[in-house]
This record gives structure tokens, sequence and C-alpha cells, in this order.
């Protein structure tokens, strides 16, 4: 038996923290899975990865105790159950607007009868004989919230059986509501739509969870309570290096 070691902390109440993957280099992955973070995600929606170099990120992480997981192009049951044949303990599903939308992705990321995700898999055979006895208990499903429409659902989204908890787009949903991502951390509004969810998932027992730039950032949302926290990703720890010593190579 494999164990989520990620979702087992956040059952515990405390918070999770991981790393997005984007840049669609395994050895990234490889070198990232290194580093003590609680899980990675590989981006499918977002970042430069596609499925096979996904399979070989997840490969990468094989022989460190980090949490594989990855965040699908779209709500696709296709697509979410290729992720979860090759080895992911984690899916994150974007735009998320309705129960249906959530019961659609919860579905597809568990075996009958709890679910409808096809009988099969690929390498996650690696896990052992048992995979199919444990694998929808410790799969970890997030839905994105990220649009005025979701967070008016928030409650209905939240309350579906198969989602363990959300993880919040916060740019998304300030262009939803009429502001610039770059100026959301100033916004009243934005803030207030951010407790809502967060409320909603206290209502309804699930995982509080959201997108965050930096570990200051991840740390901050864990102080309003969040668990589920991105805390940067591969190229913006690159850049951010790279353009610190620029600054002091170059004045």
């Amino acid at each position: 038996m494999k164990i989520n070691g990620a979702k087992a902390k956040m059952l515990a109440g405390q918070p999770a923290y991981g790393y997005a993957l984007a840049l669609g280099a395994p050895l990234v992955a490889e070198a990232m899975a290194g580093t003590g973070i609680d899980f990675l995600m590989v981006d499918n929606q977002h970042g430069s990865y596609g499925l096979e170099s996904t399979i070989a990120a997840f490969m990468a992480m094989a022989s460190s105790p980090v949490v594989p997981m990855a965040r699908v192009a779209r709500n696709d049951f296709t697509m979410i159950g290729r992720l979860l044949d090759e080895g992911a303990l984690g899916i994150v599903v974007p735009f998320v607007n309705t129960p249906e939308d959530a019961k659609a992705a919860g579905d597809a990321c568990r075996f009958p009868p709890t679910g409808t995700r096809s009988w099969g898999y690929g390498r996650a055979a690696r896990y052992g004989d048992d995979y199919t006895d444990w694998i929808d208990d410790q799969v970890f499903v997030a839905v994105q919230i990220e649009t005025v429409q979701a967070v008016e659902n928030a409650e209905a989204i939240l309350a579906m059986p198969g989602v363990d908890g959300c993880w919040i787009g916060p740019s998304d949903l300030a262009l939803s509501m009429g502001i610039h991502p770059r100026d959301r951390g100033n916004s009243d509004r934005h803030r207030q739509a951010v407790d809502r969810v967060l409320e909603a998932c206290r209502n309804n027992g699930k995982i509080p969870g959201s997108a965050g730039g930096s570990p200051e950032e991840a740390l901050e949302l864990a102080e309003r309570g969040f668990q589920f926290l991105t805390s940067g990703s591969d190229i913006g720890f690159m850049l951010g290096g790279a353009l610190a010593g620029v600054k002091r190579l170059i004045p």
C-alpha cells in the first residue's frame, strides 16, 4: 500500500506544501523531488507538460517520498484517468463551476461503485497488486474554484462526494471579477470571495487550498486556514535566482 503523505497531513489538520512543475523537464522534477517538499504538481494545463513528459516526471519522482500530483488540462474523464493510470496520487481539476462539474471530476478519479473510473492502469501497476484496494482512499481530488460562478456555487460544489478539497485559482478569480490579477491583493471583494470559499470548505469538511506564488505567500495562506498549498514553481525559482544574480552582476 502506498500512503499519500500529503493527504495524510491535510486530514490531520496540517498544511501540505508543494511546488508546481511547468517546464516539461523530468530532470527538474527529479531535482525538485529531492528537496523534501510534500508534493509536486505536474502542470498539464498551463505548463509545458504532455502525457509522455508527465510519465517521465512521475518516474523521476519515484525514488523520493514526494507525492506525485498533476493538474489536468481540463475536466475530462479520459485525461483524468490517464494521469491516474500513470501513477498520479493527486488530481487538480481546473474551472469547476457547478456541482455537476464537481461530480464529474470526483467520479472520474475513483473506481465503481464509488465513481466511474475505467478499470485498467499502466505505470500505476508499480504500486503493487493491491493498488485497486487502496487508491480510492489515497487519491486526493481538488477542484479549482476560480470564477464568480464557482464562488456562488462553492457550498454545493464542496458538498459533492468524491471531492476532497479545492485549490483556488486567485488570478482567474480576479479576472472573473473584473480585477487585474496584479491588483487582487488590494481588493476587498477578492478577499471576501476567497473567504467565502474557505468557509464553504469548513462547512463541508473539505480541505481548502490555493495557489501560492512563493513560500512566503503560502505561509500567509496557511495562517488563514488553507492547507493544500503550492509555494512556487520550477520556472519561478529558476528565473528568480537568475534575475537576482543579474542584479548583482550587472548594475
